[in-house]
């Protein structure tokens, strides 16, 4: 459906400024930097980073309203963007047809919200435009989708962020775009609004069948609503792949650090025979089991999700991964409790069931599950 390939975007930045020398004018930075990506029919694929990586960049080049300055972008059979072989194609962003949602809704404060939904219809070149009666159903039908239907003379101003969002989102659906660009559309929203809108959009995305690009710097959001993630630093695609495989299996310290929270321990490869390796580190030997591209010798970081660290009072012999610790303070979380348990010089963060709350000063256990410890690099 959608095709990324090699795809570049600069800017023209300033260099570092002295006092004993002038300035020498401007340096090129690099927004995106050489990004590849597809994505298939019915997916929603995410561009997860923190901010300044080049994720919005990237949707705005997909959308027409940035310039790459080379590579390709196609929807199925369509070249949006491309630059190579003495040939350059840029369609124009209203050529697209492509449906955007932004951040900051971008609903016509003076229309209602029958308007709003049908402004993009009515715009269109006579040749192209739908019928009245086309409109009048096709409006009518995206809001009844959006549960809009009972607001559809309103003025959309007077619709609160919720449902001027599902508006937002709304107007985007009715020109029946083959691709749908959604950039931060719930960073506007409270915390129990935006929790309730991201299963609204799964399931919409889901029933319709809408091809998706989505953009976040929320891990959460990405985990909850992704068909695959792109994790992207420094303008570069850094670990692609199924929220699961991503989350479990990072690719670096930066991917398993910026999506959830883990525990870091620098080791040495001691011996591996498959998938089963032996890391040597401060507080002990781990077994575990990876399938990185590791071998004796090499210097890792182990990195072990609070989820995955078993906490308890008793020794359990024959464990594969046990570790002696104190209790250096605990974190009562709702659904779970946080313990954070000194073990020789690192502190491990363990999350447990409510059900177990273990004083601070006790003594402890921690069984760590080899299946559930990943190996990244240090470089």
């Amino acid at each position: 459906m959608l095709r990324i390939d090699n795809l570049v975007k600069t800017y023209a930045g300033d260099k570092a400024r002295s006092r004993k020398k002038p300035a020498e004018g401007p340096a090129t930075v690099f927004a995106v930097h050489d990004v590849s990506f597809e994505v298939k029919e019915g997916e929603l694929f995410t561009l997860l980073g923190p901010s300044g990586c080049g994720k919005t960049t990237t949707l705005r080049s997909i959308a027409g309203l940035e310039r790459p300055d080379s590579g390709t972008i196609a929807v199925g059979d369509r070249v949006m963007f491309s630059s190579g072989n003495g040939r350059t194609v840029n369609l124009p962003a209203n050529q697209r047809g492509l449906g955007m949602v932004f951040q900051s809704y971008a609903i016509w404060p003076h229309m209602t919200v029958f308007d709003n939904v049908a402004f993009p219809l009515q715009v269109r070149k006579r040749s192209e435009r739908p019928s009245k009666k086309e409109i009048e159903e096709r409006v009518t039908r995206v809001l009844e989708t959006m549960e809009l239907s009972q607001q559809i003379g309103r003025q959309a101003t007077k619709l609160s962020g919720g449902q001027q969002q599902r508006l937002a989102l709304a107007r985007a659906l009715v020109i029946q775009p083959p691709l749908l660009l959604l950039d931060e559309p719930l960073s506007n929203l409270d915390a129990k609004l935006r929790e309730s809108l991201r299963y609204e959009l799964k399931r919409l995305q889901r029933e319709l069948g809408i091809t998706s690009v989505y953009v976040t710097h929320d891990q959460v959001e990405a985990l909850a609503l992704s068909t695959h993630i792109a994790v992207m630093q420094s303008g570069k695609v850094v670990q692609l792949g199924k929220p699961r495989e991503v989350y479990e299996s990072p690719a670096n310290k930066f991917v398993a650090e910026f999506i959830g929270t883990s525990n870091f321990i620098p080791g040495t490869v001691g011996s591996r025979q498959g998938d089963q390796h032996v890391v040597e580190t401060t507080n002990g030997t781990l077994y575990l089991d990876s399938a990185a591209s590791l071998g004796a010798g090499d210097e890792v970081v182990v990195s072990i999700r609070p989820e995955a660290v078993d906490v308890s009072r008793e020794s359990r012999p024959g464990t594969a991964n046990e570790w002696h610790g104190t209790v250096v303070t605990r974190a009562f979380l709702g659904d779970a409790v946080d313990h954070v348990v000194a073990v020789g010089k690192h502190e491990i963060r363990a999350r447990t069931n409510p059900e177990v709350s273990i004083e601070p000063g006790s003594q402890v256990y921690l069984q760590l599950d080899p299946s559930k410890i990943s190996l990244v690099p240090v470089n």
